[in-house]
């Protein structure tokens, strides 16, 4: 399907400046359009709608619980990680050092959950998130007519 469109940022043919929405047409019209979202620093989130609760798993491999940060404002879950890798290496003369930090976030609405009764835990890789849902009584009631 790439072949339909008439610039492929991927053969370098192309207007200059145009490059994010030639990416952005590739990706759309190409069978493997979540490449270029992963390798641009997103976490896959799956959500649960049980009858009374929401599950939301996010995969985080090599992320340790204390670069995640959750927090829910007005219905709206947002997962933030931050990452920072500076290897303080002791030797001299070196030719080559680097550091890395990464910033990935993900956002949410759950309309009517809980801010009571919320838990979360990491377990090899996953993040696991438990949110309560608000459940509202309804009272039915038969109204007669006079």
């Amino acid at each position: 399907m790439a072949a339909l469109i008439p610039f492929n940022s991927n053969l370098g043919i192309g207007m200059p400046g145009f490059g994010n929405l030639y990416n952005m047409l590739d990706d759309f019209f190409s069978d493997t359009w979540t490449k270029r979202s992963q390798a641009k620093g997103t976490f896959r989130v799956d959500v649960r709608d049980n009858e009374k609760d929401y599950l939301i798993e996010a995969e985080l491999p090599g992320v340790n619980k204390e670069e995640v940060d959750i927090e829910l404002d007005e219905g709206r879950l947002t997962i933030s990680v931050n990452r920072e890798q500076n290897i303080q290496e002791e030797k001299e003369n070196y030719l080559h050092r680097e550091r890395f930090f990464s910033s990935m976030k993900r956002s949410i609405y759950l309309a009517d959950a809980r801010v009571e009764g919320i838990g979360a835990k990491m377990q090899d890789g996953v993040l696991s998130i438990h949110i309560p849902k608000n459940v509202e009584d309804n009272h039915a009631v038969k109204i007669n007519i006079e």
